[in-house]
């Protein structure tokens, strides 16, 4: 299968830069695939989770993404987002206070912008308790 060169870049670092032979991203309308030749596009990705393969043969590599853009142009891919974190890397106790902090926040009912931080937070924190829940088999919801 051919590869494709994948870059995902959060706001101040890069997660990885590389090849790739197959890419799943979550969007508005769901689970997106790339794979080599795909078409030009641009997409915004929604928190989730995103698969991406290196090799073939391998089992996908596993992380979870906030907010962002996807632009596919030939055989170039990039990724831009707020936060991208390995699964491996989730640190449950912080993304519990987190979500804490950011639902405390919303009850406030201050500023539109801060709901929305406050809203994007959240999203943010949930997604991070329930990938680590699916592949480590673990409740982390009591918060």
């Amino acid at each position: 299968m051919n590869a494709f060169n994948l870059r995902i870049l959060e706001a101040d670092s890069i997660f990885y830069e590389g090849d790739c032979v197959s890419l799943i991203v979550p969007t508005q309308t769901g689970a997106y695939g790339v794979l080599a030749g795909h078409a030009n596009e641009i997409a915004a990705i929604v928190p989730g989770e995103i698969k991406y393969k290196v090799y073939e043969n391998d089992d996908f590599k596993v992380a979870s993404v906030s907010v962002g853009i996807i632009k596919i142009e030939g055989p170039d891919v990039l990724i831009l987002a707020d936060s991208v974190e390995d699964i491996n890397d989730i640190d449950i106790n912080r993304a519990k206070r987190e979500a804490q902090k950011a639902r405390e926040m919303l009850e406030k009912k201050n500023s539109l912008r801060d709901f929305l931080l406050a809203r994007t937070q959240l999203d943010r924190s949930v997604n991070r308790l329930r990938l680590h829940n699916k592949y480590y088999n673990e409740d982390n919801f009591d918060f």
